[in-house]
C-alpha cells in the first residue's frame, strides 16, 4: 500500500498549509513541540499576540498585525519571518492589503489562504469607510469621503476611475468603478459618464482616481478630461462638484485648485 505524507509546518514554517492539515480549534499546535526536544522558539507566541491586541490594538507594529493576519491562513509554524518579508516587499501593512493577488504570491510563503486573509482586511477596511458615506450628504461629509477613496484606490498598482453618483440632496446613489487603466492612463468617455448618470436619475457627480506614482498633481490630460465631463454633464442639467486624485503622499481636490 502507498501511503502519503501530508506536509507539516516543520518542513517548512513559512509555507502555506493545506486547510485540512489542521483540526479545527487546535490552535498553536506547533507549540507543543516534539517529544524529547522541547518546544519551539516561538511557543505561545500567538496567544500572546492575540492578548497584546485585544488589550490595545493601535499599539501593534505593522508587522505583528500582519501576523495575524496570516496565522488566520496559517494555523501552524512561526509566521513573523513572513510578515517582516511582505513589509520589506511592499513597504507598509496598507501596501501590504492592498497590493494585488499575483503580486503577493511573488513573497515566498504567500498561498492562496494567505492572500485571502489580506484581502479580506483590506475589503473589510474598504466596506467600512464606505457605509460611513452611504446616506449622507458627502460634501458635508467630505473628510470620511477622502478617507473612503484613499482606502479603496490610493495604493494601486495602476489607474483606477470611479464615478459618485448623488441625488438632490447630495447623497451617494452609486459608487461605480471604472475599467482599469496603465499606470498612467485610464480611458473615461464623457458620454458614457453622463449617460450613466441619466440612467440613474443622478444630480451631481464627484470623480475619484488614483495615480499609481503617488503624486496626486493633476496633469494636463487629466485637466482636459474633467472639464469635457463637466461641459458634457452641464448639458443635460447634471452638477460636476469636484474631481479628486489621491495618491500615496496625499490627494488634490479640482475645485480646491480652481481648476473647476
Amino acid at each position: 500500500m502507498t501511503s502519503t505524507r501530508r506536509r507539516s509546518s516543520s518542513d517548512d514554517p513559512t509555507l502555506p498549509l493545506d486547510d485540512a492539515s489542521a483540526p479545527a480549534g487546535l490552535e498553536d499546535a506547533s507549540a507543543q513541540g516534539t517529544p524529547g526536544v522541547g518546544k519551539p522558539h516561538y511557543a505561545g507566541h500567538r496567544a500572546r499576540l492575540r492578548e497584546r491586541f485585544l488589550a490595545n490594538p493601535e499599539a501593534m507594529p505593522d508587522y505583528e498585525l500582519l501576523e495575524l493576519l496570516l496565522c488566520l491562513a496559517q494555523p501552524r509554524g512561526d509566521v513573523k519571518p513572513l510578515a517582516k518579508a511582505l513589509l520589506t516587499r511592499f513597504g507598509s501593512f496598507a501596501e501590504v492589503v492592498a497590493a494585488e493577488p499575483e503580486r503577493l504570491r511573488t513573497v515566498k510563503g504567500i498561498g492562496d489562504t494567505g492572500v485571502a486573509a489580506l484581502k479580506t482586511a483590506e475589503a473589510a477596511a474598504v466596506r467600512l469607510l464606505r457605509d460611513r458615506v452611504r446616506n449622507q450628504p458627502v460634501l458635508s461629509s467630505w473628510d470620511r469621503l477622502l478617507d473612503y477613496c484613499r482606502a479603496a484606490m490610493a495604493y494601486r498598482d495602476v489607474e483606477q476611475f470611479r464615478i459618485l453618483f448623488l441625488d438632490t440632496k447630495n447623497r451617494l446613489i452609486a459608487d461605480e468603478p471604472q475599467q482599469k487603466g496603465t499606470l498612467n492612463h485610464t480611458p473615461v468617455y464623457p458620454r458614457e459618464v453622463v449617460r450613466r448618470a441619466l440612467d440613474l436619475h443622478a444630480s451631481a457627480l464627484i470623480l475619484v482616481h488614483n495615480h499609481p506614482s503617488g503624486d496626486p498633481t493633476p496633469s494636463k490630460a487629466d485637466v482636459q478630461m474633467t472639464l469635457q465631463i463637466r461641459n458634457a454633464a452641464h448639458a443635460v442639467g447634471v452638477s460636476l462638484h469636484d474631481h479628486v486624485i489621491v495618491g500615496r503622499d496625499g490627494h488634490v481636490s479640482f475645485k480646491a485648485q480652481g481648476l473647476l
